[in-house]
């Protein structure tokens, strides 16, 4: 110090004297866990019923559907899609709403993968 002020360079350099760099570790993002979404069979949902709700609901083609639903049929159950939770959740409400206001006791659940 001259005179009792600082030396601009002092000022320059204390400011950048602590080289340390600070690094924050990242930590891996988990992919969300996916949910199956099944329909299950009954002895009262006629089979064109449930063709039309997985063409309706699930994007599915007919012929497609068909198989689906003859395997539910034939197994008493079948994975119709695969999705996040919140999807899922919403497929098996979504049809199970429709079910239900057809009077139709088609069930759909889902479970974790």
């Amino acid at each position: 110090m001259v005179n009792g002020m600082a030396n601009k360079d002092d000022d320059i350099n204390n400011d950048f004297s602590d080289t340390s760099v600070l690094v924050k570790k990242r930590s891996k993002l988990k992919k969300p866990p996916l949910y199956k979404v099944l329909l299950l069979n009954d002895d009262f949902t006629p089979m064109e019923f449930v063709v039309h709700v997985l063409e309706k609901f699930f994007a599915i083609g007919h012929e497609k559907a068909v198989q689906i639903m003859l395997t539910v049929h034939k197994k008493g159950i079948a994975v119709v899609g695969v999705y996040s939770h919140d999807i899922a959740e919403t497929k098996v409400t979504q049809v199970m709403d429709y079910s239900r206001k057809n009077q139709h006791p088609l069930q759909c659940t889902m479970e974790k993968e």
